[in-house]
């Protein structure tokens, strides 16, 4: 045979075109995109019917849920007022005069006085600061944190005596008791102290 068919060795002439690949990629590309465009409609309509908006809830944004302030302890303990607190005014200075007058200063703030004189042997001319809060151990929470809004430098103790008496016993640097308005403030303050935060979290 002759022409372009001519057989020469042992090969044959194709009598088809090959097949372009290149349209069955193409194809195979255009089914995936179809098919992902369908799923994600899919999704979004799941979404739109059973509510999942994503970080959206019926309890309000994220911002709403945090810490709650409650109260301290300290809001819930019982203090005493100054009219049940009996105070034993005594000096302890070489200056005379001065539990006296610290006493009626006191029972005009509302505070019942007990004894006035001078202090015992164990801190008369021995007390260097402005004074000391003497008291029992069940007073140390309870009725000196009250005298010591009265005066604010004094330093408080306990012992070891029976009933709920306190001491105010007056030191080499006391001139006077703390101004009234700053005691008031001071008083104010400690009866009804602000709430705390405590990391307790809200249900969102």
């Amino acid at each position: 045979m002759g022409g372009q068919y001519r057989i020469r060795g042992d090969k044959y002439p194709r009598m088809r075109p090959r097949r372009r690949r290149g349209r069955l990629v193409v194809l195979a590309v255009a089914s995936v995109a179809a098919l992902g465009m369908v799923g994600w409609g899919t999704l979004q309509l799941i979404d739109v019917f059973t509510g999942g908006g994503g970080e959206a809830s019926a309890a309000g944004p994220k911002s709403d849920c945090g810490t709650r302030a409650t109260p301290s302890p300290s809001a819930t303990a019982p203090l005493p007022k100054p009219g049940g607190i009996t105070v034993n005014v005594l000096n302890a200075t070489t200056r005379s005069g001065l539990a006296k007058q610290t006493a009626d200063e006191l029972k005009k703030r509302g505070f019942k006085i007990g004894d006035v004189g001078n202090a015992p042997k164990t801190y008369d001319k021995k007390v260097k600061g402005t004074g000391i809060l003497l008291g029992p151990a069940a007073s140390l929470n309870t009725s000196l944190p009250v005298l010591a809004t009265q005066l604010t430098t004094a330093e408080s103790r306990t012992d070891t005596r029976k009933g709920a008496t306190v001491d105010l016993i007056i030191g080499d640097r006391f001139k006077q008791l703390t101004k009234k308005p700053d005691a008031d403030k001071a008083l104010t303050a400690l009866v009804q102290p602000k709430p705390t935060t405590s990391a307790s979290k809200k249900s969102c």
